[in-house]
């Protein structure tokens, strides 16, 4: 097995299939209702988990132990802190892309609500499968099921994706290949095993979509229409 290839192939997957959203919605129209409980949504993030316990094996044969055999043979010095930063980055950007002029879907006591929510949903959950699963890292240490970096990154990823995808399809390109990078270099830093990672990315894009069904969007229900100018095409739009 070439194993170079086959984690390329998983992280593309994950870059790709997260994007999943509703082929119905068009630009054209920005009367978007709350977002909807749809059962076929849960199946990329739950197979996802479902992969990532499958492989947390620890024969040394393992897929999980290959991997981190292939990261010892061919990169056993390599240490980088970006992923500390980028795990961040999609939150940032909920925020920082409506500054530069782009429209989200919600005003930001919204998305601050979901956002909370999300991160108690995410970091809790994960904390408490850590303690339970209590697995030793790659290079060691302890907790390392399932990959908090990447949960993170995920969690972040898909809510900057619900807020401005509909409108600008390159931003879940842009925002689920950032949280892969992330998963990546989680394991390029000896830090985790490529299960926890999976795992993780299924667990955030999950919790960022559970806080998104169980919101009340109590604020600016009637909000008075307004127009704004796309800067990217220079067209005018209204909400």
């Amino acid at each position: 097995m070439n194993l170079k290839l086959t984690l390329l192939g998983i992280f593309f997957s994950i870059n790709i299939f997260s994007q999943t959203k509703d082929s119905t919605a068009s630009k054209d129209n920005f009367d978007f209702e709350k977002p909807v409980f749809h059962s076929k949504e849960i199946i990329v993030p739950a197979t996802m988990m479902l992969a990532g316990v499958a492989i947390n094996g620890n024969q040394d044969n393992s897929i999980k132990n290959q991997v981190k055999d292939w990261r010892n043979d061919k990169m056993p010095n390599f240490r980088t802190h970006i992923d500390d930063v980028l795990q961040f980055v999609p939150y940032i950007s909920v925020y920082g892309l409506e500054m530069l002029g782009m429209k989200p879907e919600h005003d930001w006591k919204n998305q601050t609500a979901i956002l909370v929510k999300s991160h108690i949903i995410n970091l809790g959950v994960c904390y408490i499968i850590k303690k339970a699963v209590h697995d030793t890292r790659p290079d060691n240490t302890a907790l390392s099921f399932p990959s908090g970096h990447t949960a993170e990154a995920f969690a972040g990823a898909t809510m900057v994706s619900m807020e401005y995808g509909k409108r600008y399809k390159w931003v879940p390109y842009a925002a689920f290949g950032t949280a892969s990078v992330v998963g990546a270099f989680r394991i390029a830093n000896n830090r985790h095993y490529l299960s926890d990672v999976l795992f993780g990315a299924g667990l955030g894009i999950l919790s960022t979509k559970l806080a998104y069904w169980t919101h009340q969007y109590k604020w600016n229900k009637n909000k008075t229409p307004t127009t704004w100018t796309d800067p990217l095409d220079g067209k005018v739009y209204s909400k």
